[in-house]
Parts: C-alpha cells; structure tokens; sequence
C-alpha cells in the first residue's frame, strides 16, 4: 500500500515525498486549508482546476487512511 493507515507506529516518513509535502503545507497553515491552498504551497499550476483533482484526489486519500481531516465545507485540516 503506497499511502499506509496512520496508526500507533507508523511515522509520517513511511509516506512517499510528495504525499509528506501536502502535509507540510497544511500543517504550516494558520488554519484549515483548501485545495487550490495546498497548490500554491507545493509549487502547483492552480490556474486549470483539472490540475488540482490529482492533488485534490491525494487529500483526500490522506483523509481516508487517518493523516488529515477534511472538514464539512471542503477544507483539509491536520489530525488533531
């Protein structure tokens, strides 16, 4: 599995590099960020929204396996 369940043990570096940098980039926020954010921080063209459904896809991914939250109105947050 590329993106592994955030569990006791397992530390954010077992994460591929890109996925580790979306990380970063949300945590470094001052608070809950969208997508189109998260693009910015890590260098993405944000200009066409058909480039943002991969990053927005990998958020997402972060949210199911335990790494982020997504928050009701679309934003991504870091776990508390």
């Amino acid at each position: 599995m590329l993106i592994p369940h955030r569990e006791p043990g397992v530390e954010e570096a077992a994460l591929p590099w890109e996925h580790q940098r979306i990380i970063a980039a949300v945590r470094q926020a001052a608070g809950p960020v969208m997508a189109r954010e998260v693009g910015e921080v890590v260098g993405m063209d944000i200009s066409v929204r058909s480039k943002l459904e991969p990053l927005r896809s990998k958020l997402v991914r972060l949210v199911d396996r335990g790494w982020l939250r997504k928050l009701p109105d679309g934003r991504f947050a870091t776990r508390l």
